[in-house]
């Protein structure tokens, strides 16, 4: 039976042997056939060496989680080789070099098996033993096209995008490889197999992006200056990409000089320093890290939540604790950057399903800095941040205007007779604020220390509670500002479900499936923390909420049960935290384990 658009392979190859960019290349001619598709690469954290996996999962039907299960395996690593055979769904196909031979011990009478002589091939026509292990990986390209029906005009195009004629050596080596993997197969086998695409014209108005590339572009776009960051996987590549866009965006028309200041650190704690001191000086700033790192700036964090200092930290989350699977993706943070650093901290945190909203959010981020002068937290994941997505056009309205908060300028200052850092004058816990250098009525001591609202120094309990408590109510209130919930509400549903950031798609896939069975289900993304008011009500609805994310502590099942009045015995969780992107399946066996459980109990009593 033939499967159009709706089928899902992957590649298993050697760490630093160029497989990058044959999988990029495959994915991208996906992309421009329209054809919705995700992929998921799946590295080592050292350099050179170790197997590597890059998973793509075509889906007309637009589903974009990660599927354990596997049609066809490109096989080019004979160290995984039994792995992956085994992962081949039954009826599958195995796409191998055969310039070796295949152990008979590896076979399987359900799977079918496609030698191509990729080495010999390369050996003969490309000169050099790097160029020739290039080469191999770029010939599958050609192969998988003859077997998926890739478009080879759509490759073609790509490849002269990549190379242009300035390096048409470059083009015409890497087409020749292709050529040689897709004669060999379209001579020998049957092509394309069951397993094919088909174009559509479903990408028209989508891009293909990872996010930690759009959260650089939206930093651009809400007006950031300055990035401070030591490097640490997975979050390295936001700044390399905010770089990338300041050269081209942040110049001076008439000099060419840079208007952005971007500084690699001694270590995560200097960054976070750089960043709030950027920030106090009336700069929009931010820095890039993951867990780790978060732990690291723990004592800068609590500065700025106790010295009112707006910045923006993104948290690109991995798998701890320590160093963990730094390449494996999890949502291990949410506890911590909700209250980090020590003593009673609380702080906005904004969670992003996908690229799009990675853009959207890192703009969203500034303005709530700025806005409730505190630090604002940005979680999303490996998954979202150095996997490509297809996500609908980013849009953009010229009319924005960043939202710099409660600001005294020179000429306010003028007008006042003397100026309080911390005073809530109206009443809304936010105090004024003042650029430093502006006017000499705006100085002010920034207290870390003790202070009263009038910034003097104290040790009085009655001072410090006065200023700790309208913190309080301060970030209590930005509730009302964080992205709202995303909600979708049937009349007769019988749970609620919800979940975080890069889950939605598994669990969107998941209530399909469960729908299709007849169970009924609300569904609750939560976008933003502090928790609306939505949240609580969405909750209190039903008996029973499935909580869906991706650590071993249900850590967003914690949180909700401390942040709201809801009973805990109405909140079960659904977890996956194995270090891969969650799949629908995950979902599905979380749910049907508790409602299981649920029908036995009500059986056995009413026998008993």
């Amino acid at each position: 039976m033939a499967h159009v658009n709706e089928f899902a392979f992957k590649i298993g190859t050697v760490n630093g042997t160029g497989s990058a960019s044959a999988n990029g290349l495959i994915m991208q001619s996906i992309f421009r056939m329209g054809v919705p598709v995700s992929g998921k690469n799946v590295f080592p954290s050292n350099i050179q060496g170790l197997p590597t996996w890059y998973e793509i999962r075509v889906s007309g039907a637009g589903h974009v989680a990660r599927t354990p299960e596997f049609d066809l395996i490109v096989a080019m690593n004979p160290e995984t080789y039994a792995r992956d055979i085994e992962e081949l769904a039954p009826g599958g196909w195995l796409l191998y070099d055969s310039s070796w031979p295949m152990a008979d011990t590896l076979q399987r009478d359900d799977v079918t098996f496609i030698g191509v002589p990729f080495a010999d091939m390369c050996v003969k026509s490309f000169e050099g033993a790097r160029e020739r292990i290039l080469m191999k990986n770029i010939a599958y390209v050609g192969t998988l096209a003859a077997l998926l029906d890739i478009d080879m005009d759509v490759i073609r195009g790509l490849l002269e995008e990549t190379f242009g004629e300035r390096k048409k050596h470059l083009l015409d080596s890497n087409f020749t490889a292709i050529r040689l993997g897709y004669d060999y197969a379209l001579e020998r086998y049957e092509c394309p197999l069951p397993i094919r695409l088909e174009s559509m014209d479903e990408n028209d108005e989508s891009i293909l992006i990872d996010g930690n590339s759009a959260a650089a572009l939206g930093c651009v776009y809400a007006g950031a200056t300055v990035a401070a960051w030591y490097p640490i996987t997975p979050s390295t590549s936001l700044v390399d990409a905010f770089t990338g866009y300041c050269k081209r965006l942040r110049l001076e028309p008439d000099t060419g000089r840079s208007r952005a200041a971007i500084i690699q650190a001694e270590d995560e704690l200097a960054a976070a320093g750089i960043v709030i001191g950027a920030s106090w000086a009336g700069a929009r700033s931010f820095t890039s890290t993951s867990g780790p790192g978060i732990s690291l700036m723990g004592e800068f964090i609590g500065l700025a939540y106790y010295a009112e200092v707006p910045c923006v930290f993104f948290d690109v989350e991995r798998v701890g604790p320590s160093t963990g699977m730094p390449t494996r993706t999890q949502q291990c943070d949410i506890m911590l950057c909700a209250y980090a650093s020590h003593g009673d901290t609380k702080h906005i945190c904004l969670y992003p399903k996908d690229p799009r909203e990675c853009f959207e959010f890192a703009v969203t981020s500034f303005d709530l800095a700025e806005r409730f002068q505190t630090p604002v937290f940005v979680l999303s994941d490996l998954d979202i941040g150095m996997n490509d997505w297809v996500v609908p056009r980013f849009e953009w309205d010229d009319e924005y205007r960043p939202d710099r908060g409660k600001v005294l300028g020179p000429q306010e200052l003028e007008e006042i007779e003397r100026f309080y850092r911390y005073l809530d004058v109206d009443g809304d816990g936010i105090p004024y604020r003042t650029i430093p250098g502006e006017h000499p009525k705006g100085a002010y001591f920034t207290r870390g220390s003790g202070h009263t609202k009038y910034g003097q120094y104290t040790e009085d309990s009655e001072d410090y509670l006065e200023v700790v408590d309208r913190l309080a109510v301060k970030i209590d209130s930005a509730a009302a500002a964080v992205p709202a919930p995303e909600i979708r509400s049937r009349p007769d549903a019988d749970y609620g479900l919800v979940t975080i950031g890069g889950c939605d798609g598994a669990v969107r896939e998941a209530l399909e499936q469960l729908e299709a069975d007849g169970m009924r289900f609300d569904y609750m993304r939560i976008r933003g923390f502090p928790f609306t008011d939505e949240v609580e009500r969405f909750l209190e609805a039903h008996e029973l909420n499935f909580v869906v994310e991706q650590n071993r502590d249900a850590q967003l099942m914690s949180l909700l049960t401390l942040e709201t009045s809801i009973a805990k015995q109405r909140l079960a969780s659904v977890k996956y935290y194995g270090g891969l992107p969650m799949s629908a399946h995950h979902v599905l066996s979380g749910v049907h384990a508790r409602l299981g459980s649920e029908v036995a109990q009500t059986a056995e009593g009413a026998s008993a």
